[in-house]
C-alpha cells in the first residue's frame, strides 16, 4: 500500500515585505536585512541559495518558477521592499510562497 500526503491547499494571498537570503535573515537578526546586508543578500542570491520574503509577522521561503536558474527573476529584487502576490503552503512548519507578481513597494 502505498501512503499519501493529504492534498495541500494553496492560498493565495498578498504580502509586503523584504527578499532576503534564508540564511542570514534567520541567523544574524537584524544584521541579516535592510540595506547594510544588500551585497551579501545579492550574492547569496546570485549563488542559488534559498529567498525568503521577511514581513511583519513571517519569514515566507520562495518557491517555483522565481527561484529557477540561480533566482535569475528576483536578483533585482533583493534586499528591496515588495508587494507579492502569490500562493502560500506549509510544509514542516515553513511557509511556502510561489509568487506569481512581484513589484517594488512604491512603484506601479
Amino acid at each position: 500500500a502505498v501512503a499519501s500526503a493529504p492534498p495541500v491547499h494553496a492560498a493565495v494571498v498578498t504580502v509586503t515585505g523584504e527578499v532576503v537570503d534564508m540564511a542570514c535573515a534567520t541567523t544574524k537578526g537584524a544584521a541579516g536585512k535592510n540595506d547594510g546586508h544588500s551585497a551579501c543578500a545579492l550574492s547569496c542570491a546570485k549563488n542559488g541559495d534559498p529567498v525568503g520574503v521577511l514581513t511583519d509577522d513571517a519569514i515566507y521561503v520562495v518557491t517555483g518558477d522565481f527561484i529557477a536558474n540561480r533566482n535569475a527573476k528576483l536578483l533585482d529584487f533583493v534586499a528591496k521592499s515588495v508587494t507579492i502576490t502569490g500562493e502560500v503552503t506549509e510544509r514542516d512548519g515553513k511557509k511556502l510562497l510561489n509568487i506569481k507578481t512581484i513589484r517594488v513597494v512604491g512603484k506601479s
